[in-house]
């Protein structure tokens, strides 16, 4: 059993760890205040974010393996050099803010099971990420970032631990029950910033040229371009369906029992563990540290990868670190800035559901852009987007504008 695990786990590539990456501490925090404060009624926007995200990461993916070339190298030959600066810099600031969050909200899990001082914990979180970025080699770290997305099964169980209401679950899940008010519309607006979040596009992008560093794929193919995508459609399908199960969690152990606000992981795993026992509020603080040490490095490396582009300096985490010493000092400055952040003093929680709104926010201008390159036939050639993928991508563009 464990050797066809680890045989299926081989055989995933980019796609699948990207889509896991999507449900980070940010994302869990996003999902959890969902779940807390309206229950079960935006269950429903799961179903609506599966296609979309699809076809922006399948458009993502198509550009690089066509073109061998990132996103941000399109951009900046394509627009304004001080508008490609402006998206480098908002990307950066994006991603060193939820690196940030999410580190705070790691030490926090952390201390339900180590009794280290937050600090303590901070800059050991902060080294861990750092050391196997840099001076592990790719094939390495690749295998490690798709064991580490085993953690996120840890909200299925805890999902089964609590005694959920199935059929008023499942009938939630495809009738919407949308609330016309200011907080409803503020939580869908950051479930839209969590779930379709920038950093997911570039780093779609550039694994898919990382992989082929590695394996040293032939010129692109239908066959090649049809793996790409059902890599893609699984990764995306199984981010969303996490994301389901850690809405339908909190619904039932917080909403039904009249806790709607969730300000720090410590409160929330208090809450859970009254309705949905210590185990499975361990478990949440476990998927928290877990799912923290696959997104840190994949948010400061996507960072990394788009400065790097911008400027044409080499790149890529196949590279040594001194051959490629802007990229990897750029993967060093967001974790460190990151960390200095908690300083701050700012709720871990609270930042992490604000960094999804400024993700949404961002969003648009980043899906026109991928969007024109990708239906450019100077640039695509025969391989532009299908125009399911284009259908799928404007649609994207509208919902998040």
């Amino acid at each position: 059993m464990f050797n066809r695990f680890q045989r299926f786990l081989k055989h995933l590539g980019p796609g699948f760890v990207t889509g896991a990456s999507d449900d980070d501490p940010s994302g869990i925090a996003t999902y959890a205040q969902a779940g807390a404060g309206f229950g079960f009624s935006t269950l429903w926007t799961i179903l609506f974010t599966v296609p979309l995200m699809i076809a922006v990461q399948e458009m993502s993916a198509r550009i690089a393996l066509v073109t061998r070339r990132g996103l941000m190298h399109h951009i900046r030959n394509r627009y304004h050099r001080t508008l490609v600066i402006g998206v480098a810099f908002l990307l950066f600031l994006a991603n060193t803010i939820n690196i940030g969050a999410d580190l705070g909200m790691m030490a926090s899990a952390a201390q339900s099971f180590v009794p280290v001082s937050f600090a303590g914990l901070l800059i050991f979180m902060a080294l861990i990420t750092l050391v196997l970025e840099i001076f592990t080699s790719y094939k390495t770290y690749a295998r490690y970032l798709k064991w580490l997305t085993i953690s996120l099964f840890a909200y299925v169980v805890t999902a089964f631990f609590i005694h959920a209401p199935w059929k008023e679950v499942i009938a939630s899940t495809f009738i919407p029950r949308i609330q016309f008010n200011s907080d409803y519309l503020l939580i869908l607006v950051a479930l839209l910033g969590t779930t379709i979040s920038p950093y997911l596009y570039f780093w779609q992008a550039n694994q898919e040229i990382e992989e082929e560093r590695e394996h040293h794929y032939p010129k692109v193919s239908t066959s090649l371009l049809r793996r790409m995508l059902g890599d893609v459609s699984f990764g995306m399908i199984f981010s969303n369906v996490i994301a389901w199960f850690i809405i339908v969690a909190t619904a039932v152990a917080l909403f039904s029992h009249g806790y709607t606000e969730i300000a720090s992981v410590d409160q929330a795993a208090h809450a859970l563990a009254p309705f949905a026992g210590s185990f499975a509020a361990a478990l949440f603080s476990l998927g928290i540290i877990g799912t923290g040490l696959l997104t840190i490095p994949i948010l400061s490396g996507t960072a990394a990868y788009a400065c790097s582009e911008l400027f044409g300096v080499r790149e890529g985490l196949s590279q040594k670190w001194w051959r490629a010493k802007t990229f990897y000092g750029v993967i060093i400055v967001s974790v460190v800035l990151g960390a200095g952040m908690n300083a701050l003093g700012i709720p871990p929680f609270r930042a992490l559901v604000y960094s999804a709104i400024v993700n949404a926010l961002i969003a648009p201008p980043l899906l026109f852009m991928i969007l024109r390159i990708g239906s450019d036939k100077q640039v695509m050639g025969e391989h532009v987007s299908h125009s399911w993928s284009r259908l799928g991508g404007w649609l994207t563009f509208v919902v998040m504008t």
